[in-house]
C-alpha cells in the first residue's frame, strides 16, 4: 500500500504540474487581453501533454565545454528532490508517517539550492553562472526568514508534524491572526521559487534565461517540472498551515488551486524589483520581522500555558 499511495501521488503530481502551465497561459493571456491556448482539444487541455511530447521529443544538445556527466544528470537530481519532498503529504494513508514533518521539509527544501549551483556551473558558461550566483543568494537569503515564519506555528502548535493542523483548523483558521506574516510567507514562496517579481536569475535583459540557459529538450523539461511541483508543494503548505487543511475536503483542493492562481496573478502584475531591494528586503525587512514574531508566538504560547495552569 505506501508503494501504490507513492506512485500515484507521482502521478498526480506530475498532471498537476502539466494542468499548471495550462492554467498559467491561459490567466496570462486572459489578463493580456487575448486568447490562451484553445487549439488542442477541448479548450485546449490536451495542450500540457503536447508541449511534453515536444520537449522529449526534441534534439538533445550538448555544449562542447560542460562538464558532460554532471550537466546530464543535475535536472533528473532536481525533479527527484522537488517530488520526494511530497512524501510529507499529510494524508492519512501516506507512505511516510512522522512527528518532524517540519524538519524533513526544511531540510529536502534546502536540497534545491545544489540543483541550482551544479546546473550553472556544469554548464561552463558566464551567463549560468551568475544566473546561478543570483539564484543560490537569493534562495539562501529568503529561506531563513521561511523557516522562521514557518516555525512560528509550529512553535504554537507545540508540535513539528503537518498532521497536527488538521485537529487545530477546526476551531479558527490561523490566517485570520497572522494576516501580516501571511503576506510575508507568501512573498518568501515566490522568492524561495524565483518566482516574479523575484525572478532574478531569468533576467531577460541581461541573463536571457538564468542557469538554465544552456538546457533544451528534455533536460529543461525536467528543471522545469520541478520548479512548478515544488510552486504546487509551496500552495499546498501554505494551505495546510494557514488556510485549513482538512484535505478530505473540496474546499481544500479550491484554496490550493486559488493560492497557484495566485502565483500566475502576481506574475502578470508585479514587475521586476531590483536585486539591491530584493536582499535588502529579505535582511532588513522580512528577518527582524520574523524573528519578532517567534518571540511574540512564544509570548502567547506561556500566556496559554499560565492562563490553563491558573
Amino acid at each position: 500500500m505506501n508503494y501504490i499511495s507513492f506512485f500515484s501521488l507521482l502521478l498526480f503530481v506530475l498532471i498537476s504540474v502539466g494542468f499548471f502551465t495550462l492554467l498559467e497561459r491561459k490567466v496570462l493571456s486572459y489578463m493580456q487581453c487575448r486568447k490562451g491556448s484553445n487549439k488542442l482539444g477541448f479548450l485546449g487541455l490536451l495542450q500540457p501533454f503536447s508541449d511534453g511530447m515536444k520537449l522529449f521529443m526534441s534534439e538533445q544538445f550538448f555544449p562542447m565545454n560542460s562538464n558532460y556527466m554532471i550537466y546530464m544528470v543535475c535536472p533528473v537530481f532536481s525533479m527527484v528532490q522537488s517530488l520526494f519532498i511530497w512524501v510529507i503529504f499529510p494524508y492519512y494513508v501516506n507512505c511516510l508517517e512522522m512527528n518532524l514533518g517540519l524538519l524533513f521539509f526544511l531540510c529536502c527544501s534546502s536540497l534545491g539550492i545544489y540543483g541550482l549551483m551544479i546546473c550553472g556551473w556544469s554548464s561552463n558558461s558566464i551567463y549560468s553562472m551568475l544566473g546561478c550566483i543570483r539564484s543560490i543568494s537569493q534562495a539562501i537569503s529568503y529561506e531563513v526568514s521561511l523557516a522562521l515564519i514557518l516555525l512560528c506555528f509550529f512553535l504554537l502548535l507545540d508540535s513539528y508534524s503537518f498532521m497536527s493542523f488538521y485537529n487545530f483548523h477546526f476551531s479558527v483558521w490561523l490566517i485570520l491572526v497572522s494576516m501580516p506574516l501571511f503576506i510575508c510567507w507568501l512573498s518568501c514562496c515566490m522568492a524561495e521559487s524565483n518566482r516574479t517579481p523575484f525572478d532574478f536569475s531569468e533576467g531577460e535583459s541581461e541573463l536571457v534565461s538564468g542557469f538554465n540557459v544552456e538546457y533544451g529538450g528534455g533536460g529543461l523539461a525536467l528543471l522545469f517540472i520541478s520548479e512548478y511541483s515544488s510552486i504546487i508543494f509551496i500552495s499546498m503548505i501554505t494551505c495546510v498551515v494557514l488556510l485549513g487543511s482538512d484535505l478530505c475536503s473540496l474546499l481544500f483542493y479550491i484554496k490550493l488551486v486559488f493560492m497557484c492562481f495566485l502565483f500566475v496573478s502576481v506574475r502578470a502584475t508585479l514587475p521586476r524589483f531590483r536585486y539591491d531591494k530584493l536582499m535588502y528586503l529579505a535582511w532588513k525587512c522580512y528577518l527582524p520581522l520574523s524573528l519578532n514574531f517567534i518571540l511574540f508566538f512564544i509570548f502567547l504560547k506561556i500566556l496559554c500555558f499560565y492562563h490553563f495552569f491558573l
